[in-house]
């Protein structure tokens, strides 16, 4: 079967690109980014990966028609609050006007559980316009309707863990006490494949989740009992929705977008009323406990498949262009450091390529931190996103407050975008070039000023850089046998 999977690099993307090729599928995979679709070399002969903006319909123009079924994995949740409605219409309408000239014959759907059509958030309402208009398309629409997610990079289990390991006391909003049906990511992916061609799914709206009903609180202090971690929480009338985004974006790694959709979603129940899917499809979903145990298997093994940071969208970036996947040579400020060293590059490389989270920044970790504490102040994310690998990167990985714009290992090149709050853009470069005498370790940085306050940024930290960079090769060396 051909199959056109939309948001294939995204958290629920990836794993659902794996499930596909091994159950013998051929996938053409969509991506702004097509080289951030990273794929082992048994699969690449069953997946076409093709460029593509949903936002954008001359980009679609690629995308083959002789397509079996369309997946629809997309999203603008991680964007500008005031557009994400708009951004979510516009994609769902540039992807049915594509699939209306192809041979699809089934789009499935993965979007947010609806309990109550009368008072849906407007993340929850975005998501079922979106549903509305992917049901005006030619192909029949199946629709699977889940609500927390809880598997290793998952936003909604990363919010969980930041809570629980940084807080012994929460003062939390009275919305902790609403119910909610926890769903397993290997329970979702189950559902999402079993749907594919099946006769009895084609045109039906399905809602999923695993056998427990918990309250917010539940699960909180569920993941607490699995750490062996004594945690009280206080609940409070008071906190409004925008008060408890704040309260979030201060404690976790999400933005505030993020977790303004999040906590305007979670105010109201979200449990399955509709349990058609059981008979349809008979299958044992974990149960909470159970999920976490799996979730804590991964991470503990450095396994992590993808996280909700993965899709460029979790960046802030409202739009994508192809001048951010280039570092500029033009109208921008730039310092460098290099260290010639006799020591094997491969090992070198691998250790640049361990940058970051729990490791650090190698020197002068200090001043990471508290770049990291002043992008928070600004309405950043700071140093919390951390990283998706102990020691692999991926094209859309995140470092801390960088994304990952290419890496080779043949060319042991690393390229990474800031995220953190600038004025301006700024890109950190790492290269490992052969020399007569050795090798040599490159490292540059490159900033974009926006107007004379860039300027004045960039020249206020110069005198930082000029220490800490050459100190960073200096440590990176050093650390290699």
């Amino acid at each position: 079967m051909r199959i056109l999977l939309t948001g294939a690099n995204g958290y629920i993307g990836t794993r659902l690109l794996f499930k596909l090729v091994e159950q013998g599928h051929e996938v053409v995979a969509v991506a702004r980014r097509p080289d951030s679709v990273k794929l082992p070399q048994k699969y690449k002969k069953q997946v076409t990966v093709i460029p593509g903006d949903l936002l954008k319909h001359e980009s679609l123009t690629s995308i083959p028609e002789d397509i079996d079924v369309a997946y629809y994995l997309v999203h603008s949740m991680g964007k500008r609050y005031e557009d994400f409605e708009r951004l979510d219409k516009k994609a769902a309408e540039n992807f049915i006007s594509c699939m209306n000239r192809t041979s699809c014959q089934q789009i499935i759907y993965l979007t947010g559980l609806i309990s109550d059509k009368a008072s849906l958030s407007r993340h929850l309402s975005s998501r079922f316009e979106v549903e509305n208009i992917l049901r005006t398309a030619k192909a029949p629409l199946t629709a699977l309707r889940a609500g927390i997610i809880i598997g290793s990079g998952s936003a909604s289990f990363e919010i969980i863990r930041d809570l629980v390991e940084k807080l012994p006391i929460m003062v939390a909003p009275k919305w902790v006490q609403s119910k909610c049906q926890p769903i397993a990511i290997p329970d979702v992916l189950f559902y999402l494949t079993s749907v594919l061609k099946n006769e009895e799914c084609l045109g039906q709206i399905f809602d999923i989740g695993g056998p427990d009903v918990l309250s917010y609180k539940d699960m909180l202090k569920g993941y607490a009992k699995k750490r062996k971690l004594f945690r009280l929480i206080i609940t409070v009338p008071i906190l409004t929705p925008r008060l408890s985004s704040y309260w979030l974006i201060l404690i976790t790694a999400t933005n505030y977008y993020l977790a303004r959709a999040l906590i305007e979603s979670v105010k109201n129940d979200a449990v399955c009323h509709d349990h058609r899917i059981i008979k349809v499809l008979p299958h044992r979903c974990l149960t909470y406990q159970e999920a976490l145990d799996r979730t804590f298997e991964k991470i503990e093994s450095d396994s992590v498949v993808s996280t909700w940071k993965d899709s460029w969208s979790s960046s802030g970036h409202t739009e994508i262009s192809a001048e951010d996947f280039a570092v500029p040579r033009h109208g921008c400020l730039s310092m460098g450091a290099q260290l010639i060293f006799k020591k094997d590059p491969d090992a070198l490389f691998e250790e640049v390529l361990k940058l970051g989270d729990s490791k650090g920044w190698c020197f002068m970790n200090w001043a990471w931190r508290i770049r990291g504490l002043i992008d928070l102040l600004l309405g950043g994310v700071g140093l919390r996103k951390g990283r998706r690998s102990k020691k692999k990167l991926k094209v859309g990985d995140v470092i801390d407050f960088w994304r990952v714009l290419y890496v080779s290992e043949e060319e042991r090149r690393l390229v990474l975008l800031a995220e953190m709050k600038l004025p301006g853009e700024a890109w950190l470069e790492f290269t490992i070039i052969p020399k007569n005498n050795g090798y040599e370790l490159k490292q540059n940085a490159i900033f974009r000023p926006r107007g004379v306050f860039g300027r004045i940024y960039w020249y206020s930290f110069y005198p930082i850089h000029l220490i800490m960079f050459p100190g960073m090769l200096r440590r990176l060396v050093k650390g290699v046998l």
